[in-house]
């Protein structure tokens, strides 16, 4: 198991716990993490996984892709440096203990 830490705006912290090999955004959802909407499942179709992904961890994992750019750029909150789709991160063994802030809103 991977456990994963996020964040909210107000600061509330909410722990989980996830299975590798499913995305960062499917471990919020099936664990109600509040602050990730996911609308669109997880296609890439939205922002409204958008996360913060805290430092050390930002730097192990893979650049985004050109459509997850685009995408943060229609996130409800302006993206940070360290923003990403948490659809797009799949979790490793090698993440566990990752720590992701969530934005204000999603929408």
């Amino acid at each position: 198991m991977i456990h994963i830490r996020f964040i909210a705006a107000d600061q509330s912290v909410q722990d989980i716990q996830a299975e590798p090999g499913q995305s960062l955004m499917k471990a919020a959802v099936d664990a109600n993490v509040r602050g990730i909407e996911a609308d669109c499942g997880g296609t890439l179709t939205c922002a409204t996984c958008h996360v913060m992904v805290n430092a050390p961890w930002i730097d192990q994992l893979p650049p985004p892709v050109a459509d997850e750019r685009d995408m943060l750029d229609f996130a409800a909150c302006p993206a940070q440096a360290d923003s990403r789709l948490s659809c797009q991160i799949v979790l490793t063994p090698e993440l566990d203990g990752l720590v992701v802030r969530l934005p204000a809103k999603q929408h």
